[in-house]
Protein backbone atom coordinates (compact mmCIF):
# COMPACT_ATOMS: atom_id res chain seq x y z
CA UNK A 1 0.00 0.00 0.00
CA UNK A 2 1.07 3.33 -0.53
CA UNK A 3 0.48 6.26 0.68
CA UNK A 4 -0.38 10.07 -0.96
CA UNK A 5 0.31 13.28 0.80
CA UNK A 6 -2.57 15.82 -0.45
CA UNK A 7 -2.92 19.60 -0.10
CA UNK A 8 -6.35 20.26 0.38
CA UNK A 9 -8.80 23.26 0.76
CA UNK A 10 -11.83 23.68 2.89
CA UNK A 11 -14.86 25.80 2.07
CA UNK A 12 -17.21 27.21 4.73
CA UNK A 13 -21.11 26.34 3.92
CA UNK A 14 -22.67 28.54 1.45
CA UNK A 15 -25.28 28.26 -1.12
CA UNK A 16 -22.48 27.48 -3.43
CA UNK A 17 -21.91 24.44 -1.36
CA UNK A 18 -25.42 23.40 -0.32
CA UNK A 19 -24.86 24.46 3.02
CA UNK A 20 -22.51 22.09 3.69
CA UNK A 21 -18.48 22.26 4.40
CA UNK A 22 -16.65 21.37 1.20
CA UNK A 23 -13.27 19.95 1.17
CA UNK A 24 -11.60 19.58 -2.69
CA UNK A 25 -8.20 18.36 -3.73
CA UNK A 26 -7.01 21.09 -6.15
CA UNK A 27 -4.84 18.62 -7.50
CA UNK A 28 -7.25 15.88 -8.14
CA UNK A 29 -9.96 18.19 -10.83
CA UNK A 30 -13.13 17.43 -9.51
CA UNK A 31 -12.17 15.71 -6.79
CA UNK A 32 -14.52 17.29 -3.58
CA UNK A 33 -16.74 15.94 -0.83
CA UNK A 34 -18.83 17.86 0.90
CA UNK A 35 -20.10 17.48 5.26
CA UNK A 36 -21.87 18.87 7.89
CA UNK A 37 -18.76 19.25 9.71
CA UNK A 38 -15.10 19.87 8.33
CA UNK A 39 -14.21 16.29 9.88
CA UNK A 40 -16.90 14.59 7.78
CA UNK A 41 -15.83 16.60 4.60
CA UNK A 42 -12.17 15.32 5.17
CA UNK A 43 -13.11 11.94 6.06
CA UNK A 44 -15.17 11.55 2.59
CA UNK A 45 -12.76 13.57 0.91
CA UNK A 46 -9.86 10.58 1.62
CA UNK A 47 -12.49 7.89 0.45
CA UNK A 48 -13.07 9.84 -2.77
CA UNK A 49 -9.72 10.50 -3.19
CA UNK A 50 -8.20 7.12 -2.92
CA UNK A 51 -11.08 6.23 -5.24
CA UNK A 52 -9.86 9.27 -7.59
CA UNK A 53 -6.22 7.63 -7.72
CA UNK A 54 -7.25 4.08 -7.87
CA UNK A 55 -9.11 4.99 -11.20
CA UNK A 56 -5.88 6.83 -12.81
CA UNK A 57 -4.02 3.80 -12.05
CA UNK A 58 -6.81 1.32 -13.21
CA UNK A 59 -6.83 3.24 -16.24
CA UNK A 60 -3.04 3.10 -16.82
CA UNK A 61 -3.52 7.29 -16.69
CA UNK A 62 -0.32 9.01 -14.95
CA UNK A 63 -1.33 10.81 -11.87
CA UNK A 64 -1.26 14.78 -11.80
CA UNK A 65 2.74 15.78 -11.15
CA UNK A 66 1.81 16.66 -7.80
CA UNK A 67 0.39 14.12 -6.67
CA UNK A 68 2.85 11.71 -5.91
CA UNK A 69 3.28 8.76 -2.74
CA UNK A 70 5.19 9.33 0.24
CA UNK A 71 7.02 7.52 2.87
CA UNK A 72 6.60 10.13 5.57
CA UNK A 73 3.43 9.35 7.26
CA UNK A 74 2.53 12.78 8.65
CA UNK A 75 0.89 15.88 7.17
CA UNK A 76 1.33 19.65 8.21
CA UNK A 77 -1.67 21.77 7.68
CA UNK A 78 -4.29 21.14 5.00
CA UNK A 79 -2.71 18.44 4.26
CA UNK A 80 -4.50 15.27 3.96
CA UNK A 81 -2.40 11.45 4.41
CA UNK A 82 -4.74 9.14 1.52
CA UNK A 83 -3.43 5.31 1.55
CA UNK A 84 -4.48 3.41 -1.79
Amino acid sequence: MKHYRLRYVMHDPSEDTEDKFMAEIPDLPGCRAWGDTPEEALDSLSSVAAAFIESYMDHGDELPPNVVSTLIDSTTTNELLVPV
